[in-house]
């Protein structure tokens, strides 16, 4: 049997991101189910789980990967960290001709490396296997709620990153004041959406359908959940059709509108097009009667379908505020302003459970693709380029951005 090394980099971007993508007992654990493959992992003072953990686990920490044959990192690995004629595996964010993440992919091109990137690993039925929007979720709805606290002053939260784990941010949210009256939108389902459920689940929050949020009073908090077709409606009046609305998003228009008045909190996980129309725009905001107060957008499209994202935030400062009346910037805490929390990386905040997470699914859904059989071609589809120093076929439309002629 073939032997393999597998390399854990460590992570360059700035600002630090404390993820990786195997914890020391996974990598543990890796060694157990495929004897032929070694995993070493390259010294790091800022992951999150330290060098001493995997030592500990059995696992060699190394200075360079040069002996590696495949090697995993989360974020874009920097130029300088490439190692030629090798595969990596992390996310590039170049499928969308990102301009700041051009001279990646040449330098990757030029190396003739075989880039693996997670964001493109799908199932047979095209659906992704594996990311961090779950944990996106949880932790952009435990800032919903530390957001709250700031915003009415009624409670304060401990900020998910000075926590040690999910299991202490968990307790936080016992503080959590919430008004009898207190209603809460989620839009879209997916990892993300989930997320937010396995946090407001914490809470005595009910949930309601649609129908009955819309048309009931409650005297205890309350959320709802919307897919596509309760936010959006065909522009001539006939039923929604699912497929058609993908395939033909210009047809409808929002109708997110008729929740606006009658929630205090609105928590955005849904996917969200360009071709898409908007959800939730300033003339929105400026007939509504004003009682939206926190809008916790972990979605995070900026300039996108909601007015009030402006700009993502920081994890160190996470909150900004959203004037009504004029569209601009404004401090959360006046009246007419509503707090927004629109922070991109989220789950960095929590990076030892994060972490876990995603390794699960690693070792369960696309290492034995990687390592041994690959019958739906999860590997294959998701490599963006080859050894040859050549985009594969389904990503041929990157040529242009890659040689800098757009």
């Amino acid at each position: 049997m073939q032997k393999i090394k597998l390399g854990i980099i460590k992570e360059g971007k700035v600002p630090p991101d404390h993820r990786v993508a195997l914890t020391p007992k996974q990598c543990k654990s890796l060694q157990i189910i495929y004897p032929n493959v070694e995993v070493v992992v390259q010294s790091s003072p800022i992951r999150a789980y330290k060098d001493e953990a995997y030592l500990n686990e059995g696992i060699k920490v190394v200075t360079d990967l040069n002996d590696c044959d495949i090697i995993f990192g989360i974020k874009e690995v920097k130029v300088k960290d490439l190692i030629p004629n090798k595969k990596f595996v992390f996310f590039s964010h170049t499928i969308k001709k990102q301009p700041y993440n051009r001279d990646l992919l040449r330098a990757i091109l030029d190396m003739k490396i075989q880039l693996i990137d997670y964001e493109l690993m799908k199932d047979k039925q095209n659906k992704r296997i594996i990311g961090f929007g779950r944990y996106a979720g949880i932790v952009g709805t435990y800032n919903a709620f530390l957001t709250l606290g700031l915003k009415t002053g009624t409670f304060s939260l401990k900020p998910a990153h000075d926590c040690v784990n999910r299991k202490e941010m968990e307790l936080e949210l016992e503080k959590a004041i919430l008004p009898k009256d207190f209603r809460i939108v989620l839009t879209g389902f997916g990892r993300v959406g989930h997320g937010a459920r396995e946090v407001i689940d914490l809470l005595p929050i009910k949930e309601v359908t649609p129908e009955e949020f819309l048309a009931q009073n409650f005297n205890e908090p309350v959320f709802t959940q919307l897919d596509a077709e309760d936010y959006y409606g065909r522009k001539d009046g006939e039923p929604f059709v699912k497929n058609e609305f993908y395939s033909n998003p210009e047809l409808y228009k929002s109708i997110f509108s008729n929740y606006l008045g009658k929630m205090d909190m609105y928590i955005p996980c849904h996917y969200w097009s360009s071709k898409s129309p908007l959800i939730l725009t300033s003339d929105d905001l400026k007939k509504s009667n004003g009682r939206l107060k926190i809008v916790a957008d972990i979605s995070c499209d900026v300039d996108g379908p909601i007015a009030t994202t402006i700009r993502s935030s920081k994890i160190e400062d996470p909150i900004y505020g959203y004037n009504i009346e004029t569209g601009l910037e404004d401090d959360f805490r006046k009246n007419n302003v509503i707090a927004v929390m629109a922070v991109d990386n989220l789950p960095c905040e929590l990076p030892l459970d994060a972490s876990e997470d995603f390794g699960n699914d690693l070792l369960k859904l696309i290492l034995p693709a990687l390592l041994k059989e690959d019958p739906d071609n999860i590997i294959g589809r998701a490599s963006e380029t080859n050894k040859e120093g050549k985009l594969n076929p389904d990503y041929s439309y990157l040529q242009d951005y890659a040689d800098g002629k757009e």
